[in-house]
């Protein structure tokens, strides 16, 4: 099992990702959240065909954060089903690797 996660997690606007990002990091739930400030989203939504501008969130963090990762964002999400996914990261960069562990270390 990989040590490692990316999230991803989209967002209404900007504002929303910025703040959900700050609390995040703030929190030490997350070491690094990259912000993709527009992508076009189609999908399914109360059976009907979906097509909107949304910002996509890029969090990174450790395994054993996730579920606390998860319940900060969803707690704070506007969105009443907000996206919220987790990826391994299988390999990487070890200072960078270590520079994420560092960085969501509690006091």
């Amino acid at each position: 099992m990989s040590s490692f996660k990316i999230a991803l997690c989209s967002c209404d606007n900007l504002d929303t990702a910025k703040k959900l990002a700050e609390l995040v990091v703030k929190q030490k739930l997350a070491a690094c959240v990259n912000i993709l400030p527009k992508i076009y989203s189609v999908y399914t939504w109360n059976e009907k065909i979906e097509q909107s501008e949304e910002v996509l969130m890029i969090l990174k963090t450790k395994s054993s954060l996730v579920e606390d990762l998860k319940h900060a964002i969803i707690s704070n999400h506007p969105y009443k089903i907000p996206e919220f996914i987790c990826l391994d990261i299988t390999s990487g960069h070890q200072p960078y690797l270590n520079w994420l562990t560092t960085s969501i270390q509690k006091g």
